[in-house]
């Protein structure tokens, strides 16, 4: 096993810069993923771990060597992709084994690795069969048995599980948390589910148009997102926001206003009297209430066990509201719901949208 250190990596593909600037530390164990858009640099960042892309400038630390001008096949590092990749002639034995025997391992040391990767992965009573015979989830679970034959320093998924429906795309997000645990291997994962962040990361990487916005815990990005962005990529449904204005702004108290709601009082610092502001709420950190904004509902979704409420307040922003259960509330209605202040985000208006500290633990 081995840690990570990223050096100020650039890389462009003539004239776009698709990486800018990145550092990053990622220590022995860590299970991280990186998240982001489609085309923020995510898969390119994994590449340029893997050596399978050079980077511009900047420098890439395995286990404390540098490898920038190492072969991908030089450092020990294993892929999981988005496909499969697995050879359709050959039985899940000989897929898994493939590897090894090219590097001419001895035979007994090979048969060893297979069993383990194997039972690990509950597919040892597939051994026999060929990829054609096997569902989305074995094929998977098949390519990963793949990368832990080779016991690798650190693990590398793009994007492993899109190929799968949801329901299996649940059932391998808790196989491989379960594997890290088991292992206790470094492990890279790339995503653009911020669910799959969310579950399984010891360390989640928010990137944006090839910058990192902010890494932290899981719960650490969910409760004090450091900007807009953060904040609405982080969290499903993602954060309702609305736009405000500072009406008065003393010591470490904000009164907030928007047209045709109540004033709104948050606790955080900076922000001057008539600035604007973006107020950002959680959809699980809204409900009904006797006083309140008054929200116009226009859809109900009745899950059962939960429900989603979507309307739009007099000042046009439209806000999405979770409850519990199941709810009264109807189409065509009109509501009040209120949030704790402890659950209200205030971001500047600046650029960069960055969120104004609060002053509540």
């Amino acid at each position: 096993m081995a840690g990570l250190e990223l050096s100020h990596i650039v890389k462009d593909f003539g004239a776009v810069n698709v990486i800018r600037d990145v550092n990053l530390s990622v220590a022995d164990g860590e299970f991280v993923v990186f998240v982001g858009p489609s085309g923020c640099g995510k898969s390119t960042l994994l590449r340029i771990i893997a050596g399978l892309e050079t980077a511009t400038s900047g420098d890439v630390v395995i286990g404390g060597t540098m490898v920038n001008d190492l072969p991908a096949a030089n450092r020990g590092l294993a892929m999981v992709f988005q496909s499969y990749a697995l050879y359709p002639h050959m039985t899940v034995r000989q897929n898994l084994s493939f590897g090894l025997e090219n590097i001419r391992m001895a035979a007994p040391e090979i048969q060893r690795r297979v069993q383990r990767a194997a039972a690990m992965l509950q597919i040892d009573k597939l051994l026999d069969r060929k990829p054609r015979q096997l569902s989305g989830g074995q094929r998977q679970r098949v390519a990963i048995g793949r990368t832990i034959t080779r016991e690798p320093r650190i693990f590398l998924f793009d994007e492993p599980l899109s190929n799968l429906d949801a329901e299996l795309r649940v059932q391998m997000r808790v196989e491989l948390s379960r594997l890290h645990a088991e292992l206790g291997s470094t492990m890279i994962y790339v995503t653009h589910d911020q669910v799959e962040a969310m579950t399984m990361a010891d360390k989640i990487v928010v990137l944006r148009d090839g910058r990192v916005e902010q890494v932290g815990a899981p719960l650490e990005l969910y409760n004090r997102p450091s900007n807009r962005f953060v904040g609405g990529f982080i969290g499903s449904p993602r954060m309702n926001f609305l736009g405000a204005s500072v009406a008065d702004a003393t010591g470490d108290s904000l009164s907030l206003t928007a047209p045709g709601m109540p004033a709104i009082n948050v606790r955080v610092s900076g922000g001057a009297k008539g600035a604007s502001v973006t107020l950002g709420v959680r959809p699980e950190h809204l409900s009904p209430a006797s006083e309140g904004w008054p929200l116009e509902v226009d859809v109900v979704e009745q899950l059962g066990g939960a429900s989603y409420l979507y309307g739009r307040l007099p000042s046009g922003d439209r806000l999405v509201v979770f409850e519990a259960g199941q709810t009264r509330a109807r189409s065509g209605e009109t509501i009040r719901v209120s949030s704790a202040e402890r659950d209200l985000h205030v971001f500047s208006s600046a650029a960069g949208e960055a969120a104004l500290p609060r002053r509540i633990p």
